[in-house]
């Protein structure tokens, strides 16, 4: 997580700049129907025939698009319902500026026109920091009609949702001394959140102007346009586990923060708001246990609300 990849806004600058073809690859596979297209930005798997829905994934902060492809196994799901999957190699980033938000739009916008997607049923979604990166953009892509591709749908997978509370629980883990990962990634993170945004100790407004949900005041204005968009909020609160491997409490945890952000925005209004806590599914695909990780998502149960009207 501490390495970042190249900046999102030059990538897709560069994306979006270039007339040249899209593909670097394109083969199809007719054992599954599917046509594989691999771009410099994504992976595409598109039905040959029928296409019934486009799910574009975005990965955590390092994983690229083969990474969400080998961690998140919903490519026979999807194969069997005819929905096409855009693996996203766009990465890097807890939180979007408005410009930033533009450039993705641009970028998802140019997918669907490239290859000829369908865009009635759109379902985007991400698993930790891409969860915050889906929920955003599917949010201003509603909120933006000229991209015509707004979402009918978007999820979460375990993601970090209140950014505040990040650099605090940030702040205990480097404290902690407990677990060397943890206390890698903490540092980091209070540096990065530090320098872009502040302390939230002293000064809350920036957390609030970037993140999905600030539970201090209650904040969760970069979601209200997704009031009438189906929204599924994917967690794994294994105590034990956080508690045996990295000394966190459940108020520390992303599940609490989760929860806390369901019952908010039912509380607001939002009718379509799915709070799904999973007990034992998280594994790595190295077999490692881990409840933070795709594999929280069941695939089947997705394709099923995502062709729900």
């Amino acid at each position: 997580m501490k390495q970042l990849s190249i900046t999102i806004t030059i990538s897709l600058l560069v994306f979006i700049c270039k007339s040249t073809s899209f593909a670097q690859n394109s083969n199809d596979n007719l054992t599954h129907g599917f046509q594989r297209i691999e771009h410099d930005h994504y992976i595409l798997e598109k039905p040959t025939k029928i296409i019934n829905a486009v799910l574009i994934l975005f990965g955590g902060y390092p994983q690229l698009a083969a990474d969400i492809e080998r961690e998140f196994e919903v490519f026979s799901a999807a194969n069997e319902n005819n929905v096409a999957i855009v693996y996203s190699n766009i990465n890097g980033k807890l939180w979007l500026e408005e410009n930033v938000k533009e450039l993705m739009a641009s970028h998802i916008q140019g997918i669907f026109e490239e290859n000829n997607l369908p865009k009635d049923n759109i379902i985007i979604g991400g698993f930790s920091s891409g969860g915050t990166l889906a929920m955003l953009i599917g949010d201003y892509l509603i909120a933006h009609k000229n991209f015509e591709i707004a979402p009918k749908g978007v999820f979460l997978v375990d993601s970090p949702v209140d950014l505040a509370v990040l650099y605090e629980v940030s702040e205990k883990n480097v404290q902690r001394n407990f677990s060397e990962p943890s206390v890698e990634e903490s540092s980091w993170l209070l540096e990065l959140l530090g320098d872009k945004i502040g302390n939230p100790h002293t000064d809350i407004s920036g957390y609030e102007k970037l993140s999905l949900f600030t539970s201090q005041s209650g904040y969760y204005g970069n979601l209200k346009n997704l009031k009438n968009t189906k929204i599924r909020l994917y967690t794994e609160p294994d105590t034990l586990w956080w508690k045996e491997n990295r000394r966190v409490n459940y108020d520390e945890m992303n599940a609490f923060y989760i929860k806390k952000l369901a019952e908010r925005l039912t509380e607001e209004g939002y009718k379509h708001v799915e709070y799904i806590p999973t007990v034992t599914k998280g594994y790595r695909s190295n077999g490692q246990r881990h409840p933070h990780s795709w594999s929280i998502v069941d695939p089947k149960d997705l394709m099923k609300w995502l062709l729900q009207n």
